[in-house]
C-alpha cells in the first residue's frame, strides 16, 4: 500500500491479532483481488470484480487472495517485499487451504468486516555458499536444508553460539515457524506449535545419526547456525519457502521481528484454532 493510500485506509481494530476483535472498525471500500493461474480462481476473480470492482494492490484496504496455500504464500511474500501493511484475506480455490477461508461469493464485505487478524513474523535465512557468496531470504513456513546428492548430509548445529550437535547425519534439517509447523515440519514428524507458544521447531529429516534424535523446540529469539561438514563430498541446498540456494557452507536462521504480514480469518476458523485442531486429526 502506498503512503497516500495508507492515510485513507479504514481503521484497524484496536487490538490487532486479538481473538474476538475484528481487524477493521470502519467500512471497507477498496478491495484488490488476486488469483492463482487456475480456471476456478480466474473465473472467481472475474465474478467478484463485477460485484465489487478491483482496486490496485498498492491502493487497497485489503487483498483477497483466490487460490491455495502456495499462492497465499506467494501473495504474502510479494506484500512483504513491497514493505506494505495491507492485510490478506484468502478464499480457497485450491486443495488443502490451511491458510484460506472457505470460498463464498455472497456478502464478502460483511465477511471482511468481521474478519480477525493474525500477524506473522518470518524467519530470515542468511546463507553462505561454498564460494563465499551470500544469499538472504524470508520464510513464513520454514527454512530447510536438503542433501543434493545420494550421500547423506553432515551438519553441525549451533544455537545461540553454543554447539548443540557436533554432527547430524541426515537427509536434511529444518527450522519452522509456528504457522508452518503443520506443513513440512509435521511431515518430517516435527511437533505442531501453537501460535502463542513463541517457539520454533528444529526438526531433522530422516536422521541416521543420532538415530533417535527427534529435534528440539527453541525459543523464538534463538539464533540457529547450520554448518555443512564435508561440503565437497556431501553438498547441501537451503530453501526458504520459495528461495533455493545450492551448495551452501553455512546457514544462519532467526526470526525477524522487524518484518510482519497480516492474514485475515473468519472469526469461527482462526489460524490458532486450526493449528490446535490439526493435532487431533486422525
Amino acid at each position: 500500500m502506498s503512503s497516500e493510500a495508507a492515510g485513507l485506509m479504514p481503521e484497524a481494530g484496536p487490538l490487532l491479532g486479538t481473538p474476538g476483535v475484528p481487524y477493521f472498525s470502519t467500512p471497507i471500500t477498496r478491495i484488490a483481488f488476486v488469483a492463482s493461474p487456475t480456471v476456478l480462481a480466474a473465473e472467481s476473480r472475474e465474478r467478484l470484480t463485477l460485484l465489487h470492482g478491483n482496486c490496485p494492490v498498492q491502493d487497497a484496504d485489503v487483498v483477497v487472495c483466490l487460490g491455495g496455500d502456495g499462492f497465499m504464500l506467494e501473495t504474502l511474500h510479494r506484500i512483504m517485499a513491497d514493505q506494505a501493511v495491507t492485510p490478506v484475506y484468502g478464499m480457497n480455490c485450491g486443495s488443502v487451504g490451511f491458510l484460506m477461508n472457505a470460498f463464498a461469493e455472497d456478502d464478502l464485505p460483511a465477511r471482511l468486516g468481521r474478519a480477525q487478524a493474525v500477524v506473522l513474523h518470518p524467519l530470515r535465512m542468511h546463507a553462505v555458499t561454498h564460494t563465499g557468496a551470500v544469499e538472504e531470504a524470508l520464510a513464513l513456513n520454514e527454512v530447510s536444508l536438503l542433501r543434493q546428492l545420494r550421500q547423506a548430509a553432515k551438519i553441525r548445529i549451533t544455537v545461540d553460539g553454543r554447539v548443540r550437535l557436533p554432527e547430524l547425519i541426515c537427509d536434511g534439517v529444518l527450522v519452522s515457524t509456528p504457522a508452518g509447523s503443520t506443513a513440512y515440519n509435521l511431515s518430517a514428524h516435527g511437533p505442531i506449535v501453537p501460535l502463542s507458544a513463541n517457539l520454533l521447531p528444529l526438526t531433522p529429516i530422516s536422521a541416521f545419526r543420532p538415530r533417535r534424535w527427534r529435534g528440539a523446540l527453541l525459543p523464538s529469539t534463538a539464533d540457529v547456525l547450520f554448518e555443512i561438514l564435508e561440503l565437497d563430498k556431501r553438498p547441501v541446498a537451503a530453501v526458504a519457502d520459495f528461495t533455493e540456494v545450492r551448495n551452501v557452507a553455512s546457514v544462519a536462521i532467526s526470526e525477524d521481528r522487524t518484518v510482519a504480514t497480516t492474514i485475515l480469518f473468519d472469526p469461527e476458523q482462526g489460524l490458532s484454532e486450526r493449528i490446535v485442531a490439526e493435532q487431533f486429526t486422525v
